[in-house]
């Protein structure tokens, strides 16, 4: 599969890049992209929730009344979980919601939503550039130029520049990640990637070859 390379401008070059069909035309699996985004959102939970129950809260542990006589339904502490200043029965507790996944499962749900976006003709790749200073007009003057301006963009860089990730920052519904770090949720959630030359080459060179 072929598309055209942009200049970071936004205007097409007479380039063309070849993409990998080891990894942008291969067979997506619906499954494997369900078990990674999984893995991906439950590692993002903190997991710090607590209640306090009956032996944490402040509070008399005396007996409020005589067990009989007085017409009432028996009663223990104040700490008991029925009275409003009791504690709380069976209350959230700390833990950890992170779940594993295979590597190579990973591997598998990057390269089928790779494929998904590259059938979708949802694919675009630039020149490699660099950024000396911060520069949002620049950023939002390549979106322009590509026609992607109001859609979710997930730019891919060849490597960490951080003068491109402050600039992306302020851009609408942009996000800029390195190629090498970018998740299955990354690329899901976004209309349209753009990668630079590099970040193809990153990518091809990452999950070419993994097994999968």
């Amino acid at each position: 599969m072929k598309v055209k390379i942009y200049k970071q401008d936004g205007t097409a070059t007479k380039k063309s890049v070849t993409l990998d069909e080891k990894v942008f035309g291969a067979e997506p699996n619906d499954h494997a992209i369900w078990l990674d985004v999984r893995r991906i959102q439950a590692n993002a939970r903190q997991g710090t929730h607590k209640a306090k129950e009956r032996g944490e809260v402040a509070g008399s542990t005396r007996k409020l009344y005589r067990q009989k006589g007085t017409g009432n339904a028996r009663s223990g502490s104040a700490k008991s979980p029925v009275r409003k200043s009791g504690g709380t029965i069976f209350g959230p507790k700390p833990r950890n919601y992170g779940i594993k996944v295979n590597r190579k499962t990973q591997h598998v749900a990057r390269r089928s939503a790779l494929a998904y976006k590259a059938k979708d003709n949802a694919i675009h790749v630039v020149e490699n550039f660099d950024m000396e200073t911060p520069s949002t007009s620049t950023l939002k003057g390549m979106l322009n130029g590509m026609e992607l301006s109001g859609k979710s963009v997930l730019l891919l860089t060849g490597g960490h520049n951080g003068n491109v990730y402050h600039s992306g920052r302020n851009v609408p519904k942009m996000t800029v990640r390195n190629a090498a770090d970018c998740s299955t949720l990354d690329i899901m959630k976004a209309q349209v990637v753009v990668m630079q030359e590099a970040a193809v080459d990153n990518l091809v060179s990452q999950l070419g070859n993994a097994e999968g």
